[in-house]
């Protein structure tokens, strides 16, 4: 079996990144059973097949024409029968690995599939294959069939086990069957506790389709076969962190892998391109497992909702109502033009909307009097709710808009877009009512920006790239795929919202991306791709005040989980450069993020809501 030793003679292979999968398929063998196996495992990523083709050393390669031929006919027949690319070249070849490991690294292959064969002449070819492999790789032995029983994926920190993870969660999603993580240990092991361990914690903890189980055992083989009986595959990373992790397959996993009855895939980890330090990456992997599969389950495009029908049928079946509230502040240019587009494709043509509602900010232009002309009900939200006082802020309107609308999801959208379109509001209504689960969804979209004469086309979003974005990888990775989190295109179901602190300024987005995280969990967040929006730029200044209020909602946060303690008297006043007249001096602006508590806390909207006090 595969060996724990470093093979002799290899190389570094300078890596392309690639998002494909490489099959090898030996000449003579069934290897060809691998290939929907090759495409779950994928996820969707380009499959790659390759006919090897070993010869002796003594023969001619020539000889092997024949053979080489009637490999690529049942590779062709393959492709043709499972839609799988068919790579353009049969290896014929003394040293088949290193030509293997050749391709991987000129075509940017980055998951490599092997299959163990019986006979002892590939094992060794298969062997030296996983040894050398530049890639991330799974090692299959036996037959796997998905309707023979679930998976059993055992979890180790490290990050074999991070890939065997991801690997059985594409195989879940792809074949339907049951998967259950399984932590073996014995009694003396202390792994349960490692920063990886507790890395899978996080992310098990989002996924509730998986069965997790903790297993202590004086003899955690014996176990982990007996746990192993009903299943149809077995999944193990090839070393665990801080023991053996040298190319190859530790002293556990070699056991697992030789004497199970059950069919075992084994996973071993890309070798890393430089040495790093354990426990500083212990677990980012993890997360990033997390992300990427809420990213691939809950994106979409707002294409897939232009049958506005569809939605209305949806809708009708569920028997919920849909608000949509117009937040706005000296829009004039624009107001007309959102009202009349929205109001005419998503109430008048196909009545999505039960709603539309202008909050004003206390505008001084004639944003009030063109909405109100074009029958929309307008509301002041300095005036909403007096008893509370009158703040200034997106934020602010964005929490008061509960009080005086009625429906069960509630959207917002600026209303500062040049180029508005229905899309900008049946994109974020149809994820809501094709996924239950969901309580939330982001629009995300293009935005151009004007240099002078120039449009660049992804020039905007500078405070999400600079600000946002940055602060929500280092302090909640599990948002990192958010494209765009301080997009005004969102909404949610009112159920959640009524129950969530909204910051009365810049912070209100980036504020309730993290709530709803904290309250419902990953899973509940969903994104969508709006295509294009065109606005107008703020000023550089502008972006630094909402930057400095942004951060301060996100420690606002860190308090609230880690208990930080945050001295109340922290600045709260920013000193902004201004020039003018060759001269340069300090304008101070108080910008100081203060918060609304939830909506439902307040016995008004309890009372029009008709929620008894509890």
């Amino acid at each position: 079996m595969v060996e724990n030793e470093r093979t002799p003679g290899r190389t570094a292979v300078q890596r392309r990144r690639g998002r494909r999968t490489l099959l090898p398929i030996f000449y003579g063998t069934d290897d060809v059973r691998l290939i929907p196996l090759a495409q779950s495992l994928s996820a969707g990523r380009e499959v790659q097949i390759l006919g090897v083709v070993p010869v002796e050393q003594d023969k001619s390669l020539s000889q092997a024409a024949s053979l080489a031929r009637e490999l690529r006919t049942d590779l062709r027949r393959a492709a043709a029968e499972t839609g799988t690319r068919l790579s353009p070249r049969i290896i014929v070849a003394y040293n088949p690995c290193s030509e293997i490991t050749n391709f991987i690294a000129r075509k940017g292959v980055d998951l490599l599939i092997l299959n163990w064969p019986d006979d002892l002449e590939r094992q060794s070819i298969v062997q030296a294959t996983w040894g050398q492999c530049p890639c991330a790789g799974a090692l299959l032995r036996g037959h796997f069939d998905p309707t023979a029983g679930g998976i059993l994926l055992l979890l180790r920190p490290g990050a074999d086990s991070e890939l065997g993870l991801r690997l059985g969660l594409n195989l879940r999603r792809n074949t339907g069957v049951r998967l259950s993580t399984l932590r073996p240990a014995a009694p003396t092991d202390d792994s349960l506790t490692s920063d990886s361990a507790l890395a899978f914690d996080q992310v098990i903890a989002h996924l509730p389709e998986v069965e997790d189980t903790i297993l202590i055992a004086d003899d955690p083989l014996a176990a982990v076969f007996e746990q192993a009986s009903g299943h149809s595959l077995i999944i193990i990373g090839a070393s665990q962190a801080g023991h053996e992790s040298e190319p190859g397959l530790d002293t556990f996993a070699r056991a697992v892998f030789e004497q199970a009855s059950t069919p075992v895939l084994a996973t071993r980890a890309a070798p890393a391109d430089e040495p790093v330090v354990p426990h500083e990456t212990a677990g980012l992997e993890t997360i990033s497992i997390l992300v990427d599969k809420w990213f691939a389950e809950n994106t979409f495009d707002s294409s897939e909702f232009e049958d506005l029908q569809r939605l209305l049928r949806r809708k009708e079946t569920q028997g919920i109502t849909i608000s949509l509230a117009l937040p706005a502040l000296n829009e004039e240019e624009t107001i007309e033009k959102v009202v009349l587009m929205v109001r005419r494709a998503l109430m008048d043509e196909v009545p999505l909307l039960d709603e539309i509602v202008l909050i004003d900010s206390d505008s001084t232009d004639r944003t009030r009097e063109i909405a109100a002309d074009l029958g929309i009900p307008v509301f002041i939200h300095q005036q909403i709710l007096p008893r509370y006082g009158a703040r200034t802020g997106k934020g602010e309107a964005l929490w008061k808009s509960l009080y005086v609308t009625r429906g069960d999801i509630l959207l917002w959208i600026d209303t500062d877009i040049v180029n508005i379109h229905p899309r900008f509001v049946y994109g974020l209504i149809g994820p809501l009512l094709f996924r239950p689960d969901l309580m939330f969804v982001k629009g995300f979209y293009l935005r151009p920006t004007r240099v002078g004469d120039t449009v660049q086309a992804g020039g905007g979003g500078r405070v999400t790239e600079l600000t946002a974005r940055p602060l929500l990888n280092l302090f909640y990775p599990a948002l990192s795929g958010l494209v765009q989190p301080l997009s005004g295109e969102y909404g949610g179901r009112r159920a959640a919202l009524e129950r969530l602190p909204f910051s009365s300024g810049y912070g209100v987005e980036i504020g309730l991306l993290i709530d709803v995280l904290e309250e419902y969990g990953l899973g509940a967040i969903g994104q969508v791709d709006l295509v294009e929006r065109i606005h107008h730029n703020q000023p550089l200044a502008a972006l630094s005040k909402m930057s400095f209020a942004i951060i301060q909602t996100v420690f606002r946060r860190l308090d609230a989980r880690y208990g930080l303690q945050r001295p109340e008297n922290v600045n709260r006043s920013m000193k902004l450069i201004r020039h003018e007249a060759s001269r340069f001096f300090l304008e101070v602006a108080e910008i100081a993020e203060r918060e609304r508590p939830p909506i439902i806390s307040l016995r008004e909207y309890r009372a029009a809501r008709g929620i008894r006090d509890a």
